[in-house]
């Protein structure tokens, strides 16, 4: 059955939609000898694609995994980075890093911490960064001074950002000391930077930026408890059938 190159590729676990997107751009990518094009559709029980050289095939995929990390501050969520700083695939067992097709599934700022999801699923990966798909995420953040509730109403019902406004959100203040801040934001939306944007316009730029939860995922260990900064784990069967249903996708089991 013939689909767009980019999106077998990521079936296959080789790398999201997005980056085998890249790779075609970059001219990396060639089916039956002939470089590929964006929107160019294959049958893989007919045609050979090829990546850097080497043929790719569906028995080459690795098994999915599905893990949740908790990111440290100064991390980039990248899967390489040219200016070499530490990615989150660098914090990640060597098995897992190379030849396993796992990435970031959105991103976190460099400065930013918190709960991020990697997986090799790019079907998953697809699906969660659409911008039809609106999975709550909840933000800890501190900011420079004391917002009145004025301004929190306004961050609650939408500010205006190059032009459009952002969709509700929830905001409330959970404690104030000196001279800063710390809110709790539940957006549903993930524009660029949207969070430090939307408080800058305010007048209450971000010190701290840390995501606490992705829908009902938790950065918490169902064993151990907290996920220290810096550790991973493996997503469980309930977390599983939670991102299942937000994508209409049939729950797996362990």
């Amino acid at each position: 059955m013939e689909a767009r190159v980019q999106k077998i590729i990521s079936q296959w676990g080789i790398a999201s939609r997005r980056e085998a997107e890249e790779m075609i751009k970059e001219s990396r990518v060639k089916i039956n000898g002939i470089l590929a094009h964006l929107g160019q559709k294959v049958d893989p029980q007919i045609d050979t694609i090829s990546i850097d050289g080497k043929p790719v095939s569906q028995s080459q995929r690795p098994s999915l995994i599905y893990l949740l990390l908790h990111k440290p501050p100064g991390v980039v969520s990248t899967c390489d980075d040219p200016q070499g700083r530490t990615t989150v695939l660098d914090l990640l067992l060597p098995k897992l890093q190379h030849g396993s097709g796992i990435h970031p599934v959105g991103r976190l700022d460099a400065d930013s911490t918190g709960a991020l999801i990697l997986t090799n699923d790019g079907d998953l990966t697809f699906a969660l960064t659409h911008p039809s798909h609106n999975i709550a995420k909840t933000y800890h953040i501190v900011v420079k001074g004391h917002p009145p509730e004025a301004v929190l109403r306004m961050w609650r019902e939408g500010v205006i950002l190059e032009g459009r406004k952002t969709r509700p959100a929830k905001v409330r203040l959970i404690e104030s000391w000196s001279h800063q801040s710390r809110l709790e934001i539940i957006l549903q939306e993930g524009r660029n930077r949207q969070i430090r944007r939307v408080a800058e316009q305010l007048g209450y730029p971000v010190i701290q930026l840390h995501r606490t939860a992705i829908g009902s995922i938790q950065l918490q260990n169902p064993k151990t408890g907290f996920l220290s900064v810096g550790d991973y784990r493996h997503l469980t069967s309930e977390e599983m059938i939670f991102l299942n249903k937000q994508i209409k996708r049939i729950p797996i089991n362990d």
